[in-house]
């Protein structure tokens, strides 16, 4: 990477972190572009060589996050040691996700704030960013390795999804309806039953 190219993601590395402090203690609405370049040093036009507004860094940042938190449950996914089976290697994915959120609590506030299905898909099927991982990549992987085919996929991991998100913001942040370590056998006897039902 030349002097240049090595420069510009500088200049984009500290604008999404400067805005990702800025959300996640200031909060989306109250934080501004001038908020953004102000802090992380660099003009507005800058900005705009790399964001079209505060709505798309937001998104670039929710997409990166969440490929960071899956990344890193990929990572301990390899490490096991023993052959899983479709199910349990989904659900240990979901697993090292929801601790990694249960231990960052502010990144849970962010992500389930912001994330909605269209900027997860956008996730799904956008060009991983440098140390990011291809989420689409990944799920097909799993489920090509499956021994089995499934109807719909695509909408299979949009329910599981929902479902997680939704339950495990509750669980973690007010212990509603209980506390995260009672929800979850609940919740993976439900996931694998969606599994179940989208079963070729």
């Amino acid at each position: 990477m030349g002097k240049v190219d090595a420069n510009k993601q500088l200049k984009e590395t500290s604008l999404l972190r400067t805005a990702f402090e800025f959300f996640t203690t200031k909060g989306f609405s109250k934080t501004s572009i001038a908020d953004i370049v102000n802090k992380a040093g660099v003009a507005k036009g800058t900005f705009y060589l790399y964001f079209k507004d505060k709505y798309d860094i937001r998104n670039r940042l929710v997409a990166h996050q969440s490929s960071q938190l899956f990344l890193n449950a990929i990572k301990e996914l390899e490490n096991e040691k023993r052959d899983l089976t479709f199910e349990e290697k989904f659900i240990l994915i979901i697993d090292k996700i929801i601790n990694q959120l249960y231990k960052d609590q502010s990144l849970l506030n962010f992500i389930s704030k912001n994330l909605s299905w269209g900027i997860f898909k956008s996730a799904l099927i956008a060009k991983p960013g440098s140390g990011d991982v291809d989420f689409l990549e990944v799920y097909y992987d799993m489920l090509r390795e499956a021994p089995y085919e499934f109807d719909q996929p695509e909408v299979m991991l949009f329910m599981i999804v929902e479902l997680v998100s939704s339950t495990c913001y509750s669980a973690i942040l007010y212990s509603e309806p209980c506390s995260l370590a009672e929800l979850k056998p609940h919740l993976y006897d439900t996931i694998r039953r969606i599994i179940d039902q989208y079963k070729k």
